[in-house]
């Protein structure tokens, strides 16, 4: 991205003919973001832009928000999401689409425990001590007084969101839609209970799912200890381990069955140290031989691969751990320790007793934490509730691989079938109180009832509901379908499902987007719904994540995050939004530094003066567009309709970056350097002011609509400035028009560009000074000699014109320049010559080298390599040096 200064207000902003805009407007001289956007934000929503009707003849175009959770504030990734789906959101309501953006919030049972049980901690009481009613109860006040900040956030990015369809996953509709969907599941035997491995957060003394569990690199130790006999009285046999303390659990020594080493020992019992236990040596493939000792503790409750080979092997599954992260029910000295407490005991006690016999500190492996409590997470055998994933997932893998959904980009549909054809069954049990609490009773005898929604709960003497609550990823998986209203047949149900696009990150595509695709199939699938009508969603938009200027991922902790609010405060909210689109490749993760914010800032400045310009020389959208044109009119008109096709032909594969950069380029180098400039001379002449302010009003028409997506504020006051409209935000987006296309223009115009910068760099390697007017005649150009010589400064030769400089022109034109009072040739031949004498020197250096065959023979080849290039540059510059001193003016 390059960080282009603007001109300084005025230099655009001469006027060349005081003319009343269409629009009626005139702009202040410089744009100031933060008296723009708030005002005509709150415009919009007061105009009802952003409210779908569900009653519209319109094709619909629909997009859920990801839900930000409760607790959260806008955050550089949310800014980023965001910023992409109004984009397309803004697009489509330009296009003639019925848009729905629908925005909502997500309740985040596990964040909102840990922040208001830490406001209890700090009242010397907890949740337990409060009870489950009024624990919910100071929830509920908790969400009325600090929850949703994001949602004004929000309105700070510009997002069109319908405010009036704002959903919350406890809403009681949606709560009535979950209820639903469990039933459903229940009464289908896709959902059940039973004991399995889980990931268990002590402090919380919850499961935890996968996505809140942060895999990080730490130091700990390996030990290696002996199980068996000391004194070769009985088998004995080595395993590592980086937990001590589960050797308590251990119910198994698993050797790979063709390691030559412990074949011998395969059946045999050992006696498990400090618990007089006996264990066997089993053989199993998932064994590596060549990790450590090659043989390795087998704790089937407390870890997910021992867990599947007890399961293989039928071995006892002990559970040594209770939900506080204690040591219980070993029958051992270390019952009640904590589990940390426990690993420094166990593994001294070992020590002891000479079973320890290597130990390998600091030791890097990857431990799971629980990403809001901070904690190690503990693998532990628990009972709960899980859905039977293989029949949905299948069905969510199908509906991309038969083309009813399509992934963008493609690349990214592998990594989808990675987690739809290998998924385990779902824990969707949470030990929780905030949440949708699991619909299921039991009863005095053993009885299970689940109930829907309209179903009463059992009543009489022990009947008791179960008091988990739901996985909050069960509510957000209901998304797409429950906020339009589901299971009631609602009107925006039938309009706006299934929705046109999710635009996701590829870091939650099986969180979030694999378990909406499983139950929309499931929800929305029956004989009178076509299958493509099924699917949650036509397509999966997946970006990357953001980074900073060095690739490295945003975060506190290493403290490269940025808070978008600041950057919005200090370059305004379109330049935010412009640096996002700008970096935002399909699939790719997105550099920003604060310099992409400063060079978008400068580009909307760029538009303001252009547009201010334009205004104060009549620029005008009034009339119809001639049909004929011809010179510079030709030549911006064909190049806005290329653009156009081209930017439509971006949007359709998600090439946010390559619109961005595209607009950016048409306006800042076509319209701005080039257009403006040539627009002044046909300005000044009245007979062809009319048209070009017609097509300079034009251009600027559909540029600004072609940007409005990306940069919606600075837009909007343009736009209605320049033409009177009333917002921008319900114009038309711009059509291409074939018949506007007009290569022999273009192909004319590029031939003058091309003289333009040949004349430029010739004037600069003399030195001539940007504010100098040479004089120059011209022989055979063929027209637009009076652009040129503005764009240049180029006087009119007087009747004693000597010229000093002839150039060679492209197609065959020349250009005589008197060069004599422009450029002092004494001092200018002697800075050459001094150049020269320092390109003489570089290139016999260098020669001397590459004439040297032991330096050839011995220097490494990028040695070698370098020294070429040097050599090679040092006579490319004494011919360019040569040349500028032949063409200096005679003295």
């Amino acid at each position: 991205m390059t960080d282009t200064v603007p001109p300084p207000a005025g230099e655009q902003t001469q006027q060349t003919q005081q003319t009343q805009p269409s629009g009626g407007a005139e702009l202040p001289s410089q744009y100031l973001p933060a008296s723009v956007e708030a005002p005509l934000y709150e415009h919009w929503v007061r105009r009802g832009y952003f409210t779908a009707d569900a009653g519209s003849d319109k094709p619909p175009f629909t997009i859920v928000i990801p839900p930000p959770n409760v607790t959260g504030s806008l955050h550089i990734g949310h800014a980023f999401e965001h910023t992409l789906i109004d984009v397309l959101t803004r697009r489509a309501r330009m296009q003639g689409f019925e848009t729905l953006w629908l925005p909502g919030m997500d309740h985040a049972s596990i964040a909102v425990h840990a922040l208001v049980e830490r406001a209890l901690a700090e009242e010397g009481t907890n949740r337990k001590e409060l009870g489950r009613d009024a624990f919910i109860d100071r929830v509920w006040s908790w969400k009325e007084q600090h929850g949703g900040a994001i949602l004004a956030q929000m309105r700070r990015l510009g997002e069109s969101v319908d405010w009036s369809r704002e959903r919350f996953t406890m809403d009681e509709g949606l709560c009535r839609a979950v209820q639903t969907m469990f039933k459903r599941l229940f009464d289908d035997g896709l959902i059940y209970r039973a004991e399995r491995l889980v990931n268990w957060s002590p402090v919380l003394g919850s499961v935890l799912s996968d996505a809140e569990v942060d895999h990080r690199e730490v130091q700990g130790e390996l030990v290696s200890m002996t199980y068996g006999s000391l004194d070769g009285s009985g088998p004995s046999i080595v395993v590592a381990t980086t937990r001590v303390e589960t050797m308590l659990g251990d119910t198994a020594v698993a050797v790979h069955p063709a390691d030559e080493r412990y074949r011998q020992l395969i059946g045999a019992l050992v006696e498990l140290p400090l618990t007089g236990r006996m264990i066997p040596i089993i053989a199993d493939e998932h064994v590596d031989p060549e990790f450590g000792s090659g043989a390795v503790k087998v704790t089937p409750a407390h870890d997910p691969n021992d867990f599947e080979i007890g399961r293989r092997h039928g071995l006892a599954m002990i559970s040594i751990l209770d939900e506080q992260g204690r040591i219980e029910a070993t029958g051992t000295e270390f019952d009640g320790m904590d589990r940390f407490t426990a690993r420094v005991a166990v593994r001294e006690r070992l020590r002891e007793q000479g079973r320890i016999v290597a130990e390998r500190r600091p030791y890097l492996h990857s431990v799971g934490h629980s990403e809001r409590s901070g904690e190690p997470i503990e693998p532990r055998l628990s009972l709960q509730w899980f859905v039977k994933v293989e029949p949905l997932a299948k069905a969510a893998g199908d509906a991309v691989r038969d083309g009813r959904v399509r992934i963008s980009p493609p690349e990214m549909a592998a990594r989808y079938f990675g987690w739809t054809d290998n998924l385990h069954d779902w824990c969707i049990s949470r030990q929780l109180w905030w949440g949708h609490r699991i619909p299921v009773w039991y009863g005095p005898d053993g009885e299970v009832r689940c109930l829907g929604p309209d179903e009463r709960p059992p009543t009489g003497p022990g009947w008791r509901q179960d008091p988990d609550v739901l996985d909050t990823w069960f509510s957000s998986g209901l998304w797409p379908f429950s906020t339009l209203g589901w299971p009631e047949h609602t009107a925006d149900l039938a309009k706006f499902y299934p929705t046109s696009v999710l635009v996701t990150g590829y870091d939650i595509l099986f969180f979030w987007v694999v378990r909406m695709m499983m139950f929309g199939l499931y929800a929305m699938d029956g004989p009178d719904v076509e299958a493509s009508e099924a699917v949650p969603f036509k397509t999966i938009m997946l970006h990357g994540m953001v980074r900073d200027q060095f690739g490295k991922k945003m975060s506190k902790s290493k403290g490269n995050s940025v808070d978008p609010l600041a950057w919005m405060d200090a370059y305004g909210t379109d330049a935010l939004r412009f640096t996002f689109a700008w970096g935002a490749n399909p699939g790719a993760d997105v550099p920003v530094s604060e310099d992409n914010i400063a060079g978008a800032r400068n580009f909307c400045n760029k538009l303001w003066n252009a547009t201010r310009f334009a205004l104060l020389n009549g620029a005008t959208t009034e009339g119809e567009l001639p049909r004929r044109l011809s010179g510079p009119d030709a030549w911006i008109i064909s190049r806005l309709n290329r653009v156009i096709a081209e930017v439509d032909a971006y949007y359709a594969d998600y090439e946010f970056a390559k619109v961005a950069d595209l607009l950016y380029h048409f306006a800042w180098d076509e319209v701005c350097d080039w257009y403006l400039e040539l627009a002044k001379v046909s300005l000044a002449d009245e007979a062809a002011a009319a048209v070009t302010r017609r097509v300079l009003g034009e251009v600027l028409d559909g540029l600004l609509r072609l940007l409005h997506p990306l940069t919606p504020f600075v837009t909007e006051a343009l736009w209605t400035a320049l033409t009177g409209g009333e917002s921008v935000v319900i114009a038309d987006w711009p059509r291409f028009q074939e018949s506007r296309l007009d290569k022999a223009a273009e192909d004319d115009l590029g031939q003058l560009q091309t003289k333009v910068v040949q004349i430029r760099q010739f004037l600069g390697a003399q030195g001539v000074k940007p504010a100098q007017r040479v004089p120059a005649r011209f022989a055979g150009l063929g027209g637009y000699e009076p652009q040129i010589r503005k764009l240049l400064r180029l006087a009119e030769p007087a009747d004693d014109f000597t010229p000093t400089a002839t150039l060679e022109l492209a197609a065959g034109a020349t250009v005589e320049l008197d060069l004599s009072t422009a450029v002092d040739v004494a001092a200018e031949r002697a800075r050459l010559s001094r150049d020269r004498a320092v390109a003489g020197k570089e290139l016999e250096q260098t020669g001397k080298k590459l004439a040297n065959d032991a330096f050839l023979a011995n220097a490494k080849p990028e040695v070698v390599e370098s020294i070429r290039a040097r050599n090679a540059a040092a006579v490319a510059d004494l011919a360019r040096i040569d040349e500028a001193l032949t063409r200096l003016p005679r003295s």
